[in-house]
């Protein structure tokens, strides 16, 4: 059965995790994360002088990409927690960063060019709701980037990877955060999450155009980008 989604408990989770996360991730992804932020930072269409929310944005280490190629940029996050480990970090302290929940942001209609959520949306109690607010917040014609992760689709790669997530990562990233509920969680929930056209299917749904997916190191992430009409 799927982890069901509570807000108030993944807000906890990631709190207790939030000192270790970004070494956790490193670890856990043999770095390739970075990468993939990398490449979601490069889909954005928009010009430097755009203004670009990066949201569930942690420790804010894709908002740091972010800023390296737009003008004006800010992260929220529902975990203060994180906010804060990510205020300390040696070249995060300039970071614009809010305390703001996903659906409900306490941003105006019409306020960004860009929304960019990096393994985030997995986390909400209601997707619909999320992918509705962020098309709130964009300027008419603007761009949502979503990285998530899915399920590699190969028999052998797949196999392996679904025995990775379900035997090692909770090990190792239990391990080095001290909570190894959180890496039983976060599997499960890639495991559930929508991927690949059922994403793109839920973008066109809550009133996205130009939708489009493309699959990353063999389905382990992918990367989803919609418009805003």
């Amino acid at each position: 059965m799927s982890p069901k989604v509570v807000a108030k408990n993944v807000q906890s989770m990631f709190g207790s995790i939030a000192q270790r996360y970004d070494l956790a991730n490193t670890v856990l992804s043999f770095g390739v994360h970075h990468l993939w932020k990398r490449r979601a930072v490069k889909v954005l269409p928009h010009p430097p002088s755009g203004r670009i929310l990066d949201l569930c944005t942690g420790t804010g280490d894709l908002l740091v990409l972010l800023r390296k190629r737009f003008h004006s940029v800010v992260g929220a996050d529902f975990s203060l927690p994180m906010l804060r480990v990510g205020q300390v970090r040696p070249g995060h302290q300039e970071l614009p960063l809010v305390q703001g929940d996903a659906l409900r942001l306490p941003f105006p209609d019409g306020s960004f060019d860009g929304v960019t959520v990096a393994f985030g949306v997995r986390n909400l109690e209601s997707l619909s709701l999320g992918l509705s607010e962020m098309a709130r917040v964009l300027k008419p014609g603007g761009t949502l980037v979503v990285l998530e992760f899915g399920q590699p689709p190969g028999v052998l790669f797949g196999a392996l990877y679904r025995w990775y997530s379900k035997w090692i990562m909770p090990h190792i990233g239990g391990g080095l955060t001290g909570n190894k509920d959180a890496y039983n969680y976060l599997p499960e929930t890639a495991a559930e999450f929508p991927c690949g056209q059922r994403f793109v299917d839920q973008l066109t749904q809550c009133g996205y155009v130009n939708s489009s997916v493309q699959t990353l190191t063999f389905g382990i992430a992918y990367l989803y980008v919609g418009r805003k009409p």
